[in-house]
């Protein structure tokens, strides 16, 4: 129920003001830290970008105790984070209490509501927009489940819709569309855990599938319809995009370290090696050389007096082809079974770090009928140069999360009283009481 989200405690940063954050990005195979200064932007940007981020600290290691989004092991999740932030931290000269961390785990998913509320003819005011926000509450995902976001996506008045903003509009009714983006609440408690574990008080959790889309998208795909496909190590994230708003979101546990794996085993070499072998020469599609080249790699377990294998990047390729299908046919079969291969127009945008791989995105073209193209981060400056790859896309759109998060319903925060028999002057009275008679 809304009632029990954990939609974002997050204040949206104020215009003409500079605010810090610090944003976590928790993945399968790398986890990473970044504290900046936004700064009020001047002149033209992307839609939402009222502010512009200084990173003024940076943490990167690789990822302990999580598997595909879900913490496995507690305390290597703890050393991990806690290695990544404290980085971060020397960096910046600042000592972190709080942090916007991503959310793959707990089989991501979302849902559209509509509800509606009367207005008796009068003006829409932001107390109507609450409450009929509010009232999304009684059609909304069930109670193992807690919700992320929930994002109006479309207002109607008296059943016109097409509303971008109801405000000082007057009607009878007044109606809304909510995309609601949830996962199961224990899967999200652990990680909650693992970072209260290492002193981290939860600001806000953000799915991935958002991050990534606020990053790579400009402002004519999400008003014409685009699916941001985020290819992470262990997971694949999709989120659609239509009319400027997000829709749809989902999430599959599979991504490019399931290809490093397809290698080690079927080329017997170990993991790492495999991962270079990938890195350096794995492609999805055939060239017309593969066959000639050959590529010398040493068997797992071999010592220093043996010979070395040698293999044909053509057979590389046909390890790697097979994985990179099986993700892109799993995308193409959801959004088709929900409806959203219509949704997101003709075109797909590859982002994460196993989108680099050679011939990806024709070879999407292919299987999805659609445009492709590979997406980086966009209008966040000031990244390391490391961080500029599709990699960290996550991590730039949790900095451009804080400028666009006022439009989400945020569960209500019960009002702390401050009098009467039982608000918190009467306690503390109290308590001064039976500790000094």
């Amino acid at each position: 129920m809304m009632t029990s989200a954990m939609t974002a405690r997050l204040k949206p940063v104020q215009p003409g003001r500079s605010s810090l954050v610090t944003v976590l990005d928790i993945g399968s195979t790398k986890i990473c830290c970044v504290i900046a200064r936004l700064v009020p932007r001047e002149g033209r940007a992307l839609r939402g970008r009222t502010h512009m981020a200084e990173i003024i600290g940076f943490g990167y290691g690789p990822s302990a105790g999580v598997k595909s989004g879900v913490v496995t092991d507690l305390d290597k999740a703890e050393q991990a984070i806690r290695s990544v932030v404290g980085m971060a931290e020397r960096a910046a000269g600042i000592t972190v209490q709080s942090v916007v961390v991503n959310v793959t785990a707990g089989r991501l998913g979302s849902e559209t509501f509509s509800a509606s509320v009367s207005l008796d003819g009068h003006e829409v005011e932001p107390s109507d927009i609450s409450r009929v926000l509010i009232a999304v509450n009684d059609r909304s995902v069930r109670d193992e489940r807690s919700i992320i976001h929930a994002l109006p996506i479309g207002y109607a008045l008296d059943g016109q819709k097409g509303v971008r903003d109801p405000r000082g509009m007057v009607g009878e009714t007044l109606g809304v569309d909510v995309a609601v983006i949830s996962a199961e609440t224990l899967a999200m408690r652990n990680i909650e855990l693992a970072l209260n574990k290492c002193h981290l008080e939860v600001e806000a959790l953000m799915a991935t599938p958002y991050a990534s889309g606020l990053a790579t998208l400009v402002d004519d795909e999400a008003d014409l319809g685009v699916a941001c496909v985020d290819m992470g190590g262990a997971t694949t994230t999709v989120s659609v995009f239509n009319e400027g708003h997000l829709v749809y979101a989902d999430a599959l546990a599979i991504g490019g370290h399931h290809i490093t794996l397809d290698i080690a085993r079927q080329l017997s070499v170990s993991v790492a090696d495999a991962e270079r072998l990938k890195t350096l020469y794995g492609s999805c599609l055939q060239g017309q050389t593969d066959e000639t080249d050959v590529i010398t790699v040493m068997p797992i377990g071999a010592n220093s007096h043996e010979s070395p294998n040698s293999i044909s990047r053509e057979m590389l390729t046909r390890v790697i082809r097979p994985r990179v299908e099986e993700i892109l046919e799993a995308i193409r079969d959801r959004m088709q079974a929900t409806g959203m291969m219509d949704i997101s127009g003709r075109r797909f945008v590859l982002t994460g770090g196993a989108s680099d791989l050679t011939g990806l995105p024709e070879l999407a073209r292919r299987m999805l009928a659609r445009n492709v193209r590979n997406g980086r981060p966009l209008g966040v400056s000031g990244l390391p140069d490391r961080a500029k790859g599709p990699a960290f896309a996550t991590v730039a759109g949790m900095l451009v999360y804080p400028q666009v998060c006022g439009t989400e319903y945020v569960q209500p925060r019960p009002t702390r009283k401050l009098t009467g028999s039982d608000g918190y002057f009467a306690r503390v009275g109290s308590w001064l009481k039976s500790g000094f008679v």
